[in-house]
């Protein structure tokens, strides 16, 4: 399954590479394969396993924010694996661009 999130604390300004980069620290332990974007980071797992991590980050970044922003995007789909890549290698195959 393939799980995008966003996280951000509402309270600490315009700025949240900080805070992105510690949810990343806490997901690159996890050992998960990820990608992050512009707008959120998309982590590959099991429920339990990317949910686990989810509340991590959630769990941590509350120590530095009363208030969180959370969006979570899922695509639970039966049987899939490595869908970080061939998602997007078969829109570039569509597109010819292989």
């Amino acid at each position: 399954m393939l799980v995008a999130f966003s996280m951000i604390p509402l309270d600490k300004g315009d700025h949240f590479s900080p805070y992105v980069a510690g949810i990343l620290k806490i997901i690159e332990k996890s050992g998960l394969p990820y990608e992050l974007n512009p707008m959120s980071t998309v982590i590959e797992g099991d429920w339990d396993e990317v949910f686990g991590v989810i509340d991590e980050c959630r769990r941590e970044l509350a120590k530095e924010s009363r208030r969180i922003s959370i969006k979570i995007w899922v695509d639970d789909k039966v049987g899939a694996e490595d869908m970080l890549h061939t998602k997007v290698k078969s829109v570039k195959e569509k597109l010819d661009r292989g």
